[in-house]
């Protein structure tokens, strides 16, 4: 540790007047109550169950900053192992997420959308993109049908919706115009979401409550799009600032100018590899799209099977039973098609086996629950989406690695779906890094994203593209990390494999590697070569 900087910041604490006392810590045990005190802190106070994210409330949040760094900084973590040192680290990136939030995103006073409430599906990371508010209702989570203690908990939190609306009138005094006008849709889209979970739990006291959120739902969305015209202020961050969030919360060893110029590459790459196996392909039939549920369902399911059949006997990471339930679960139902279906649609309807790459976000999502870590900080989901890099950017490699490891082989047309579906991710990831330059605005960037789309299957008036550009725009970083997560994690494949030498093999580095947990690549790294470097030489010292 720094003692000097220890002692300088808990005399800076000090001269602010009634400042908590500074407590040290020397025990991995001490630290993990150093992490639930400060997820205790992080969470807004609530009154009467309604989140309170006043500017009073957040000025006081914002004020107590220097007492948590103070405290980090005071854990003696000598002698410590590397892997919880990384425990560490991960309550730093938390840390400074949340002071970045307070100090320039303020998602409750920039972004109505971080006022959704309601969301009807999992999310295949660890915890929903973007900022969401602490009280979200996941009503996926609640099993059918409901007991009367369960319908009266989801009915209770239902009703806090409306007075959490009259209360996001007043915090929202943000001019971020792309933010605004996306959180007028988004937030009328969760009317549907209550017709959905109405319907589905089937419960004559979740259904009142569920009128009265509709009503608070409709008031709320007016009040923002009668707000809209008034809003003519930049959403992004600027250059600077996503650099810094980038490095010190997301801990990625880039820069904004770094991450434009890999996209780009990306991008080149991928509509020159497609055409080049296109041109491979060029006297093979087509490959048609699957046109019948029953079909469908056959080939999904072989497709699950299959995919982990090669993991095992390729000898790419270990295998469990949970595993197999893990991705047939999350096969979705078949959809009639009606023009262009989404984008992953479009592929996963052409070739199953290559989204089931993709899919090991579910086996990563399983593994928490299933195999968990024995650390309790890395089984929480790590806030602000510090996850990104390595869930987003390990889904995202698979399809590319296990196309280069053999998955593919025998199915030609398959290869080209890997740079169809390389190039989506680096259109889009330039779309979200041009708007945090506020070079583009929000429409720009998904008129760029669909331009640059291989084949024409990004529709431009499709939900995807608008989903992913905004989320791009609230959550600096999301879009690039599937690329730059994928990027590292190659690099990652080549320092290990020269460290080990002879003894390297794939299936000791993704073992390895997943034993980590889904916490930042960077950190990863660091357990498995024992060197920090890449870490430490772009987070800004305290």
């Amino acid at each position: 540790m720094r003692p000097l900087l220890v002692i300088l910041t808990m005399v800076s604490i000090a001269a602010c007047g009634d400042a908590p006392e500074v407590p040290r810590a020397t025990t991995h045990a001490e630290l993990v109550t150093l992490f639930d005190d400060w997820r205790a802190f992080e969470a807004p106070t609530l009154v009467d169950g309604v989140p309170d994210f006043s500017p009073a409330a957040m000025s006081a949040k914002r004020d107590q900053i220097p007492y948590w760094k103070a405290r980090l900084m005071a854990v003696d973590t000598t002698g410590w192992s590397i892997s919880d040192r990384v425990d560490y680290e991960l309550i730093r990136a938390e840390i400074n997420g949340f002071d970045f939030d307070l100090r320039l995103r303020k998602p409750w006073e920039r972004d109505p959308s971080f006022y959704v409430m309601v969301y009807t599906s999992q999310s295949d990371v660890p915890a929903r993109e973007g900022p969401v508010i602490h009280t979200v209702i996941e009503s996926w989570q609640y099993e059918t049908p409901l007991s009367d203690d369960a319908a009266a908990e989801l009915a209770t939190r239902l009703r806090t919706i409306a007075p959490l609306y009259t209360a996001a009138k007043e915090n929202l005094t943000g001019n971020a115009r792309d933010l605004w006008v996306a959180g007028v849709r988004t937030i009328g889209e969760q009317l549907g979401r209550l017709d959905d979970l109405t319907a589905r739990v089937d419960h004559p006291e979740v259904t009142a409550a569920a009128a009265e959120a509709a009503v608070a739902i409709r008031d709320f969305q007016s009040w923002l799009d009668a707000s809209s015209d008034a809003k003519t202020g930049p959403s992004g961050l600027g250059k600077e600032a996503y650099t810094w969030y980038l490095q010190n919360v997301h801990l990625m060893p880039y820069t904004w100018e770094e991450e434009v110029t890999i996209m780009k590459r990306e991008l080149a790459r991928s509509h020159a590899y497609m055409k080049l196996f296109e041109h491979r392909n060029r006297d093979l039939a087509p490959l048609n799209k699957m046109d019948d549920p029953v079909t469908y369902e056959r080939v999904m399911n072989q497709a699950v099977t299959e995919y982990l059949a090669f993991i095992d006997e390729a000898e790419i990471h270990d295998v469990a039973p949970w595993m197999d339930v893990a991705l047939r679960e999350k096969i979705n139902p078949y959809t009639e098609e009606a023009g262009l279906r989404s984008f992953f649609q479009e592929v996963d309807y052409r070739e199953p086996l290559l989204m089931r790459s993709h899919h090991n976000h579910w086996i990563d999502i399983a593994r928490i629950r299933e195999d968990p870590h024995e650390s309790a900080i890395r089984n929480t989901p790590l806030l602000y989406n510090i996850f990104d890099g390595r869930a987003e950017g390990m889904a995202t490699g698979m399809e590319e690695m296990m196309w280069a490891a053999g998955l593919l082989d025998g199915r030609p047309h398959a290869e080209e779906l890997v740079f169809v579906m390389l190039g989506q991710r680096a259109a889009r990831a330039l779309g979200g890094l041009y708007m945090h330059a506020n070079e583009m605005t929000m429409q720009e960037a998904a008129e760029f994203a669909v331009e640059w789309t291989p084949r024409g299957w990004m529709a431009p008036d499709g939900w995807l593209v608008a989903f992913e550009q905004h989320l791009y725009l609230q959550q600096p970083g999301y879009g690039s990390s599937y690329i730059t997560g994928k990027v590292v994690i190659e690099d990652m494949i080549r320092e290990v494999a020269h460290i080990q030498g002879d003894t390297f093999t794939l299936k000791g580095f993704f073992n390895a590697f997943n034993d980590a947990g889904v916490i930042p690549l960077s950190l990863i790294r660091w357990e498995m070569t024992g060197d920090d470097t890449v870490y430490r030489e772009t987070l800004e010292a305290w």
